[in-house]
């Protein structure tokens, strides 16, 4: 059996469209898949099981990335063809069912909108695939599991960024003596790149010895892995933020011009501080250390058992 599954350019939109992934993959356990998807979520899916192999699809002028997959993929009949992208292309290809999710915004979140497609509400979580040299490398980096805490203070936009002397802030509120995670260190993780270098770097100088740069160095299995050992993160709605939600680990997502009810982080511990003007272009700076912190502290107590 052949699935092709046509998924996200954008890292993010690629985390959320796991769940559906992990749902092909237990309904037909022996089926071969192949993830189409943009240069920079090639990682997502580097681990996933029963993956055939991975097309990557950097962006052509005239659209002539899609040709070099229908060259791809032409060729072959495929049982089971998914398509995220909401393009004709499904109906290019010789295939016994095809699933293509309808262009543009639609209201609720992505995550239904992802299980519409194949029926299934609830929709799937997200899921993170890492390795036994994954876990090996993030114990390494982050010695003793539990007792660090993953700052995402980048974005792919400077407007949905938080400023950094309130992630620093938030850091010392959480680890000060008496505080839910004392004494914890702090892993500052981001993508490649000056842009998220930059964005980071407050970050980082405040903190000194207390932070490890963790910044554009990883793979995104080793980030997953890396966000598995730590007991919270707090991020920017980023890509990241999708991924450690996907993990299990306790995700804080900070919300500013970026939709909330399209865009929260989705897995099992997870919560959000939306700013008060949100989805007001410049309102990232309404979100106050204070509403942070208590978000920050309902999560963490919502792991200790009663």
């Amino acid at each position: 059996m052949r699935i092709l599954f046509i998924s996200s350019t954008r890292i993010g939109d690629a985390v959320l469209s796991t769940g559906l992934l992990d749902h092909l993959i237990r309904t037909y356990p022996q089926a071969k898949l192949v993830v189409a998807c943009g240069p920079v979520a090639e990682g997502v899916f580097a681990r996933m099981p029963n993956r055939a192999w991975t097309i990557v699809l950097a962006k052509r002028r005239y659209r002539l990335h899609w040709l070099e997959l229908w060259r791809a993929v032409a060729g072959q009949r495929w049982d089971i063809v998914v398509d995220l992208r909401g393009s004709a292309f499904a109906w290019m290809v010789r295939a016994r069912r095809r699933y293509v999710l309808r262009g543009g915004r639609q209201p609720g979140h992505r995550l239904a909108h992802l299980g519409a497609l194949l029926g299934l509400d609830p929709p799937p979580l997200p899921v993170a695939w890492y390795n036994a040299a994954d876990r090996a490398r993030a114990a390494a980096l982050l010695p003793g599991e539990g007792v660090w805490i993953a700052l995402g203070p980048t974005a792919n936009w400077d407007r949905k960024v938080w400023p950094a002397e309130r992630f620093v802030a938030l850091y010392r509120a959480l680890t000060a003596p008496g505080a839910p995670l004392a004494g914890a260190r702090a892993a500052i993780l981001g993508g490649p790149g000056p842009q998220e270098r930059a964005m980071a770097a407050p970050v980082l100088a405040a903190l000194g010895e207390r932070a490890v740069d963790l910044v554009g160095t990883l793979s995104l299995p080793e980030v997953a892995a890396v966000l598995a050992r730590c007991a919270l993160f707090v991020g920017n709605d980023s890509g990241l933020m999708h991924l450690s939600a996907a993990t299990g680990t306790p995700t804080l997502g900070l919300f500013g011009p970026s939709r909330v009810e399209e865009y929260a982080p989705a897995g099992r511990h997870v919560a959000t501080a939306v700013a008060p003007d949100s989805p007001g272009l410049d309102s990232m700076p309404g979100l106050t250390l204070a509403a942070a912190l208590a978000a920050a502290e309902r999560l963490l107590a919502a792991q200790v058992p009663a």
